[in-house]
């Protein structure tokens, strides 16, 4: 069961960067910057933070690295530190077969984690029978977090009859839409509308190339004979780990559009196609991704909240001209970046 008062914070959405892992040059963990990096998420205004995901880089399992409990527990550390006078909700990661997505919900439960952010990547011998039967089973442990994962990193393709059948699971408490695909972002949508339990399901995005359109809309979906309306109501992605008290900003600018009922202005589809300029870059989208974590990695490191772009695996660095491209959208779009208050905040860290 959420904690009181976490339910009705998910679905009035919020934003959720998810967690970057801090390496320093021997590609060791680095505990400071690790820390300080979920520090500076809550000083943005964010309303929790996932750990243990793509972001934080999946060969924290693997046997000889061992970071996936120290990640963890020092982000709910930090958490628990700040005593903020306000909802913040931790995600864990969740990944692999039944029983090792079973063993990770158990250790994010004991860490005082309150969801799982559930993958079915990497199972494509899962029939969709299996992979619900898997989230089940991850669900009589943690309330789950579902996840569509795009195929380019890992994800498979998903029916609608899966997406209805996964969000009958009562422990599913929200979905996080990241097939970087109109289609398929629209049969989780629709799937979860023709369930018994769409009022108690928050639709998150993770469409990094479609952000502000995502967030902007409201589907209005036939069931029986009757319209159902849902809306995403926040974003859980790669793309806000970097400029998130802008994210923030963002997110409370398009809340007060949905609030006023006004039309959207012109201006925001306009803002939309910067932001997915931007992601296209910290992604690496011109080559198949390849750089998408050390993208993100150059931004926090040019701001000062990291120290290099290492990843645990030597051959993930930014790509050819990914640099250069970086230069191009922060000349382009200075208001998308939170430098100002990084460095703010940095100076409040004595850094």
């Amino acid at each position: 069961m959420l904690k009181p008062g976490l339910k009705e914070f998910i679905h009035a959405g919020t934003v959720i960067p998810a967690h970057p892992l801090a390496l320093d040059a021997d590609r060791k963990l680095d505990e400071d910057r690790q820390r300080l990096l979920s520090r500076y998420y809550m000083a943005s205004g964010a309303g929790g933070i996932a750990v243990g995901v793509h972001s934080t880089q999946f060969e924290i399992r693997d046997k000889e690295v061992g970071l996936f409990e120290p990640v963890l527990r020092l982000a709910a550390e930090e958490v628990e530190k700040a005593k903020l006078d306000r909802p913040f909700v931790k995600i864990a990661g969740i990944v692999g077969p039944t029983d090792q997505a079973v063993a990770e919900a158990e250790l994010a439960a004991e860490l005082g984690y309150d969801l799982g952010l559930l993958s079915m990547g990497g199972l494509q011998d899962y029939s969709e029978l299996e992979l619900v039967k898997r989230a089940e089973k991850v669900g009589e442990v943690l309330p789950i977090f579902g996840f569509y994962l795009q195929p380019a990193v890992g994800g498979q393709l998903l029916s609608f009859d899966f997406w209805k059948d996964f969000a009958e699971i009562p422990s599913v408490q929200a979905i996080k839409m990241a097939p970087f695909n109109r289609y398929q972002t629209l049969d989780v949508v629709r799937a979860v509308c023709h369930s018994s339990r769409r009022e108690e399901i928050a639709l998150y995005t993770g469409n990094d190339d479609n952000i502000i359109a995502d967030l902007l809309t409201t589907y209005q979906i036939k069931v029986d004979g009757e319209i159902v309306r849902k809306s995403i109501v926040g974003g859980l992605l790669g793309h806000w780990a970097v400029w998130t008290n802008k994210a923030v900003d963002l997110l409370n600018e398009i809340k007060e559009i949905r609030n006023s009922g006004d039309s959207m202005p012109k201006e925001m589809l306009t803002r939309n196609i910067e932001v997915t300029d931007s992601n296209a870059v910290l992604f690496d989208a011109a080559n198949d991704f390849h750089g998408c974590i050390p993208g993100i990695h150059e931004v926090l490191r040019r701001q000062g909240l990291l120290k290099g772009t290492w990843c645990l695996n030597p051959n993930e660095q930014l790509s050819k001209g990914q640099s250069e491209e970086l230069d191009r959208i922060y000349a382009s779009y200075p208001s998308l970046n939170d430098d100002a208050f990084v460095a703010e905040f940095l100076r409040g860290e004595g850094l």
